[in-house]
């Protein structure tokens, strides 16, 4: 993990059961929240709340070895072997990770301030906050 500024609180996120743990930098660059159907299958809900960051400022602190990978090395879905739990997807060739927000313990400092992949949304959600809703994610969101 970088170390983070010396300002920046560190979060920390763990799974349903406990097995798997992590740290992240409260440095995340955006958030959102994604309807696609692979967000919504991952997590059984109606979209994935995550927040994007630098791969190198996430570092697992316990339970490495409970790590199940869905995808490949610079591009996948991390959950916990035990639980299932979904805790972060590999981005953007592995270089960035989108902690599910879910997972985390400790509140961040951002907050999803869009709806992505709104095409492909649940039909039973109804989307009732004013937060911008994009079709597919956005050129230039992640950047």
């Amino acid at each position: 993990m970088t170390l983070p500024e010396p300002s920046a609180r560190v979060l920390t996120g763990k799974c349903f059961c406990g097995a798997v743990r992590y740290v992240v930098a409260d440095e995340f660059v955006y958030a959102a929240n994604c309807h696609c159907s692979n967000c919504r299958r991952t997590t059984g809900s109606a979209f994935k709340p995550f927040a994007g960051i630098e791969r190198s400022k996430l570092r697992l602190t316990q339970g490495e070895s409970d790590v199940m990978i869905f995808g490949e090395a610079d591009s996948h879905d991390a959950h916990c072997r035990c639980c299932g739990s979904l805790l972060y997807s590999v981005v953007r060739n592995g270089a960035f990770v989108h902690v599910a927000m879910g997972t985390l313990v400790d509140a961040p400092s951002i907050r999803p301030d869009k709806h992505i992949f709104v095409g492909s949304k649940a039909p039973w959600f109804t989307i009732t906050d004013d937060l911008p809703q994009f079709e597919e994610f956005p050129p230039g969101a992640a950047d």
